[in-house]
């Protein structure tokens, strides 16, 4: 008789990576975000802490730690951008929350299910940054869907690019 408990699938599947990519993949994220804009007419066509998140957020599949690591991520990527503290973490961790319950239940071992989560959730991070900040702090923000599409294209492509090659320094067993 085959019987399988809740967390079977989340404990078959969690992945392990040296504990310098842990360290160095959303540290080179942050600071990459901090100074490509300045390099590029102060456009951040992309989100690097986003697709970080999102990728060890579906890979480790453990919902607590997807929501910790959207909110580090979130509150630094504040603090070194300069806008109010606490927009960034709120969305990211909402996004890192939501990416490790989805890596529980589908199969995110599929590169085009990564992509596809990829673009969503890059969307849902700035309607919830959005709201954040109009809404609940009540300031004023320039706003475009049209931009907010083409950076959740770019966090893709960058995606598309990033989890292939995070992919291959996992510890494999």
């Amino acid at each position: 008789m085959n019987t399988m408990s809740g967390d079977f699938r989340r404990d078959l599947e969690v992945r392990h990576y040296p504990i310098l990519v842990y360290a160095l993949a959303p540290l080179a994220a942050l600071v990459l975000q901090a100074w490509l804009p300045s390099l590029l007419a102060g456009n951040a066509w992309f989100d690097l802490p986003l697709v970080i998140t999102v990728y060890f957020a579906l890979v480790q599949r453990i919902p607590i730690q997807g929501t910790l690591t959207g909110a580090v991520m979130g509150l630094f990527e504040d603090a070194l951008s300069g806008h109010a503290i606490g927009v960034n973490g709120i969305a990211k961790t909402v996004v890192g929350f939501l990416a490790s319950s989805v890596g529980i239940r589908i199969d995110v071992d599929n590169h085009t299910i990564r992509l596809g989560l990829t673009f969503l959730l890059s969307l849902l991070s700035s309607a919830i940054y959005v709201a954040v900040y109009r809404m609940l702090l009540g300031l004023k923000l320039e706003w475009s869907w049209v931009i907010e599409l083409i950076k959740s294209v770019a966090n893709t492509l960058i995606a598309l690019v990033l989890f292939p090659a995070l992919d291959r320094l996992q510890i494999r067993d």
